[in-house]
């Protein structure tokens, strides 16, 4: 009849009862007779191959090492300065939309009128202000050119207000 330790450990079912009491009571005895199982020779190989090859692999990082530091160092630094390219595109990028919204039709339009109202007010102010002073005849002269200069600059703005407002003013995409 087998037993279950027999089944187990073949290697050891050779032995009697007496000699399995000695080797639960004798540690020495039991280590000599543990390291003669093939079993355990196996796994003590297997430990001592794993062993080497950690060793091995931990020389390799070593060797590695002072490389590694220096990549993460390159890489730290290539990080940094894309952050900071990021954040000044970003800045560029806004600034950008901001010259370009001057030149944005809607802007542009805007900016007619407010022109063609200022030059309306510049040219009534310039009239307001000849009928309350005592005309002399260079003065006559001079306000009438500039007069003049003032209503046409305002007419051609009214020209163009009217001309954009039509849609007859077209923008090119360069």
């Amino acid at each position: 009849m087998t037993t279950p330790f027999q089944a187990n450990f073949p290697e050891l079912a050779h032995l009697t009862r007496e000699d399995l009491e000695d080797l639960l009571a004798d540690p020495a005895y039991f280590q000599s007779i543990l390291h003669t199982l093939p079993r355990v020779q196996a796994m003590l190989q297997a430990l001592a191959e794993l062993g080497s090859a950690n060793m091995a692999i931990a020389k390799n990082n070593l060797a590695l090492q002072d490389e590694l530091y220096q990549l993460r160092s390159e890489t730290k630094a290539a990080y940094d300065e894309a952050r900071y390219l990021e954040s000044h595109f970003k800045g560029l990028s806004r600034e950008q939309k901001e010259v370009y919204q001057r030149y944005d039709p809607s802007f542009l339009h805007t900016r007619l009128r407010h022109a063609t109202t200022a030059q309306d007010d510049k040219s009534e102010a310039l009239a307001a202000s000849f009928i309350k002073s005592p005309p002399e005849a260079n003065d006559i002269d001079a306000f009438i050119k500039e007069f003049k200069e003032a209503r046409k600059v305002y007419h051609k703005r009214v020209i163009w207000g009217e001309k954009w407002a039509a849609g007859k003013v077209t923008w090119r995409d360069n």
